[in-house]
């Protein structure tokens, strides 16, 4: 009965759209139609976390264009890397898996299974990090390389406003200012390649709003450079008290919730509640590296609002 009331409401609904459009001017036609067929609403369900391979894959399943990822990732002129898209069993589940895939001879110890962001503050200010050649990296010379890729506008602001979040909470973390901080793994070829490719594939899937309802993450210690972190990281912490996100400690120990997949959340959320009555057009699974007691996933829904 309610799913026949539900699917009444949304025939009503979507005849009221095309009356409006019948009676309007022929400009206000076609920007309604554009409207109607291209912006979409995107929930991402954080119960297992999320990160920066998790948010890329989830958004790849959804039906981003492998093609258009790898055009922008190529202007970014940055070496090092290749990326590989494949499909993982996670409990039963088949969820898409974004791996990027670093050179052998980096020069620092990074995992290619984390995107875990917690940084060291170099005070001598010495850090090399591997983009085709060897200088420092910080905020601004990362906003460089974006500024002079071919990625779209709207992808550009998106990954740019992502690092500002993470490195604003990370600067506040080790009480130093945004230019001073050089980074470890924020300016890192994966954290690169990961936060570029979520806004390359936000923009291609016509996303125009996000619900985040809230952030699940664990409990513990992880270790990092600097030695033992505790989790949830202070990164995580100063984003989600900044941007007034929700965050559930679980009882799994170890980390759900990565500073650039809490970037990530912050920089594109718009809405913090689901509507009361949607439908689900189609959903995507993104595989977290890490194993737990619970598939490490991150659910994606593109969602439509019955009126």
């Amino acid at each position: 009965m309610k799913e026949n009331f539900c699917i009444e409401r949304s025939a009503r609904y979507r005849f009221f759209q095309f009356f409006i459009m019948a009676v309007s001017p022929l400009s206000e036609r076609w920007y309604a139609i554009g409207v109607i067929m291209n912006e979409k609403t995107l929930y991402l369900e954080c119960y297992s976390g999320i990160s920066g391979d998790m948010t890329v894959a989830a958004l790849l399943d959804l039906g981003a264009d492998q093609k258009v990822l790898r055009d922008g990732l190529n202007s970014l002129n940055v070496d090092g890397y290749k990326i590989k898209i494949s499909q993982k069993d996670k409990s039963g589940l088949i969820a898409c898996d974004f791996d990027v895939i670093l050179e052998k001879d980096e020069e620092y110890a990074l995992s290619a299974n984390s995107d875990n962001l917690n940084l060291t503050i170099q005070s001598q200010e010495h850090l090399h990090v591997k983009l085709g050649f060897h200088e420092n990296r910080n905020l601004y010379d990362i906003n460089a390389i974006i500024d002079n890729s071919n990625i779209s506008e709207e992808a550009k602001k998106t990954a740019k406003k992502i690092f500002y979040i993470d490195a604003v909470a990370e600067a506040k973390a080790h009480g130093k200012p945004l230019d001073k901080v050089y980074f470890h793994e924020l300016g890192a070829i994966d954290s690169i390649v990961d936060i570029v490719s979520a806004a390359i594939c936000l923009d291609n899937l016509g996303i125009k709003e996000v619900v985040i309802t809230e952030l699940h993450d664990g409990n513990g210690h992880i270790k990092c450079r600097g030695g033992k972190l505790p989790v949830p990281v202070p990164a995580v912490v100063n984003i989600v008290a900044d941007y007034n996100i929700p965050l559930h400690i679980t009882n799994i120990n170890g980390e759900l919730v990565t500073p650039t997949g809490a970037a990530i959340a912050a920089a594109i959320r718009t809405k913090d509640k689901l509507p009361k009555e949607f439908k689900i057009v189609k959903s995507g699974l993104g595989a977290g590296k890490r194993e737990y007691e619970q598939p490490s996933i991150l659910r994606a829904m593109i969602i439509e609002e019955l009126l």
